[in-house]
């Protein structure tokens, strides 16, 4: 029953994904596509992660993939803020490649 739970889970991630693939088609402008691109990584990402961790059980590797998962919360916000930033600071504005 878990693991049934664990493979729901992370097909709702795999959802999470195709929507944002086509958010990311969908958006032209460039920090649109960024913030889509960010929610993907990390909706995505928490709700596969949680998955495993249902279908692998609660036990040492499952703290692995839970520090794992507080790694990429911490670093995909600064990761996105560092792209934006860096097109910002090189000249691209809102609206400039429509």
């Amino acid at each position: 029953m878990i693991i049934t739970i664990g493979y729901i889970i992370i097909s709702i991630g795999l959802v999470f994904m195709l929507i944002g693939f086509i958010g990311l088609f969908k958006f032209k402008n460039f920090y649109s596509r960024v913030l889509v691109s960010s929610v993907i990584d990390t909706a995505s990402f928490i709700t596969i992660t949680i998955g495993i961790i249902f279908i692998k059980g609660f036990s040492f590797f499952s703290l692995k993939i839970v520090l794992i998962l507080l790694l990429m919360l911490f670093l995909n916000p600064l990761a996105t803020h560092t792209i934006a930033r860096g097109a910002y600071t090189s000249g691209l504005r809102i609206g400039d490649d429509d």
